[in-house]
C-alpha cells in the first residue's frame, strides 16, 4: 500500500516550468504557426501550446525548433523568464 501511494504522489510531480520565445522568433521569420509546424512535423496546435507554455517538448523537438527558427536553442528555451526586450 505505501508503495503505490509513493508511486502516485511522484507521477504527479510538476514540471520545472520552461519559458520561450517561440512566438517572438517565429515573428522575426514572418512565418506562421501552421510554417512553423510543417518545417517540425507536428501539428500547428502543438506551436500553440508551446509558445503558451501549456506544454513543454522534447529535447528532439526543441532542437528542430531551434533549427527552424534559425536560432540556438538556449535563445529560444530558459528555466528562467527572458527579460523583455526594449522595442
Amino acid at each position: 500500500m505505501l508503495h503505490s501511494i509513493y508511486a502516485m504522489s511522484m507521477s504527479r510531480n510538476q514540471e520545472e516550468p520552461l519559458f520561450n520565445r517561440i512566438e517572438a522568433a517565429r515573428n522575426n521569420l514572418r512565418i506562421s504557426r501552421a510554417d512553423l509546424a510543417k518545417l517540425t512535423d507536428v501539428h500547428y496546435q502543438t506551436i500553440g501550446y508551446i509558445e503558451r507554455g501549456e506544454y513543454n517538448p522534447s529535447l528532439a523537438l526543441a532542437l528542430r525548433l531551434a533549427k527552424a527558427l534559425e536560432v540556438e536553442v538556449s535563445e529560444i528555451f530558459s528555466t528562467r523568464p527572458f527579460r523583455k526586450e526594449a522595442k
